[in-house]
């Protein structure tokens, strides 16, 4: 059975190459693979039951951006748990698995309150989000939405995998190309505003004196509060226009 499952998953992965030829550097290394996580993304929706699909990068200090995806609503949901720092994408990375909800409707409201809530009303009722990993190397997660409850089927929840995996060949290659050339600009142009939330993280860490876990989160809190994205508060505090205070406790 195992040998079984194993031939699949080698058919899928074979599949997947064959629709996406490999980031060939040298050149704008961070251009070549936003391009090709693009025609990754439009391929997965082809492929699969979805409406649609996203590559999302993270750190171990939570940070999470999107890299990719196939439409806005999609980018959306997933900048939601950028700045919310829930959701299945984000508990796919920390936990190292897949995480397969074919209904949001029946999610307990306890598990992801704001991402939960806003999936449903922007018509999203199922997703199932998928670790971008190999080994050691935790990069981020791919995200399959469906605007519809419903399992995936064996066969897609393999052809998810596949995408996933061909998905981190990519991100490995591209990185090692980077790392080869000497490219001052490395892959962060991967994701638009990455760093900019890691500057503000840092500096928020500095100016209250805590750890940068915890001012990720002070962060996110006020991106809540104030109804604005995670990324937009992150720009204003590193361009000067905004500067959390301490807890008055």
């Amino acid at each position: 059975m195992a040998e079984s499952h194993q031939n699949d998953h080698q058919d899928n992965l074979a599949a997947v190459r064959a629709l996406l030829p490999r980031v060939d550097p040298p050149g704008d290394v961070a251009a070549d693979v936003r391009t090709w996580l693009g025609r990754m993304c439009s391929a997965a929706v082809t492929a699969l039951p979805a409406t649609g699909v996203a590559v999302s990068l993270m750190t171990d200090t939570g940070v999470l951006a999107v890299a990719m995806a196939s439409d806005k609503l999609t980018d959306s949901l997933g900048t939601l748990q950028f700045t919310l720092g829930e959701g299945p994408c984000v508990d796919a990375f920390h936990e190292h698995r897949p995480v397969l909800v074919p209904d949001l409707g029946t999610v307990a409201p306890t598990r992801w309150p704001g991402y939960t809530a806003a999936a449903l009303a922007s018509g999203v009722h199922a997703v199932f989000s998928f670790p971008l990993q190999v080994g050691a190397a935790r990069l981020g997660a791919l995200d399959v939405y469906g605007s519809e409850a419903g399992e995936l089927s064996a066969a897609a929840t393999g052809l998810a995998l596949a995408f996933a995996d061909v998905t981190v060949e990519a991100l490995l290659d591209a990185q090692g190309a980077v790392s080869d050339a000497a490219n001052p600009g490395g892959l962060d142009g991967v994701v638009d505003g990455h760093y900019v939330v890691y500057q503000a993280q840092g500096m928020t860490m500095v100016d209250l004196g805590v750890s940068l876990v915890d001012a990720l989160a002070r962060l996110r809190a006020h991106a809540y509060s104030a109804d604005r994205s995670l990324l937009d508060v992150a720009r204003d505090v590193v361009e000067g226009r905004l500067r959390l205070e301490p807890d008055s406790g």
